[in-house]
């Protein structure tokens, strides 16, 4: 009775030693990475893939729709620039996780302003990704879950006034009054990047340059009182 041939490495796909495997080449590796790619691109709930610093290194589609940009335009901004704890300290365990090099799962309430600029909130799922190295790098994951308003309650609004949100009307307000940025961000319950951050978005929205600038703009457009002081929103 005939028996089958062992495989060997003069055959396609041998390695070279009789009766083992085929490895891997780099065309398998290859495909893999695009298609876990690809699978990443297509989940429909907002995912970010970061540093141990919280710096996006990779952003689904999802995650770009909800800042009205794309993907690639995502990498390299601080997760805490574009999302807000509605509670400082629960980012104190994740800190602790980071430094013991440890796996875990913390859920966040947050808050943020997308590109329509209504003000949203939310629930980030962060886990902690640790590698099988003892020194290797440490990684976030990021995955965001809106929460829908109640039928009952109306959206957040943007005053059609002059085009600035409620929160931002509050931090040009305490800018009027010669805060910094550090200071409008315990006013406020943001961090001082993410103070920075609607500066910057009022300064492309107004063309402007400069702080100053953008005070007097808010004035202009109506966005503060001309008859309150301390200055305050309109």
């Amino acid at each position: 009775m005939d028996t089958p041939e062992r495989r060997t490495g003069d055959e396609p796909g041998g390695s070279g030693e009789p009766g083992t495997l085929p490895t891997p080449g780099a065309d398998q590796t290859v495909y893999w990475r695009n298609r876990a790619t690809a699978l990443f691109d297509r989940i429909p709930l907002p995912v970010a893939f970061c540093d141990a610093e919280g710096v996006i290194l990779t952003a689904n589609r999802a995650m770009a729709s909800e800042w009205g940009t794309l993907a690639g335009r995502l990498v390299g901004r601080r997760a805490l620039e574009l999302f807000r704890p509605t509670a400082e300290r629960r980012l104190d365990p994740l800190a602790e996780a980071l430094r013991l090099r440890r796996r875990a799962r913390y859920p966040v309430e947050v808050t943020w302003c997308p590109a329509a600029g209504e003000e949203r909130r939310g629930e980030m799922t962060i886990d902690v990704v640790v590698g099988n190295a003892p020194d290797g790098a440490l990684h976030l994951l990021l995955v965001l879950r809106a929460f829908e308003a109640p039928a009952d309650q109306p959206a957040p609004r943007t005053r059609a006034s002059g085009g600035a949100s409620d929160i931002e009307a509050r931090i040009l307000a305490l800018a009027a009054a010669g805060f910094t940025s550090t200071r409008i961000a315990t006013e406020v319950g943001l961090t001082a990047d993410g103070v920075n951050y609607h500066f910057a978005r009022l300064s492309r929205r107004w063309n402007v340059t400069n702080r100053t600038a953008l005070v007097a703009r808010a004035y202009v457009n109506g966005v503060l009182s001309p008859e309150a002081w301390p200055p305050a929103p309109a």
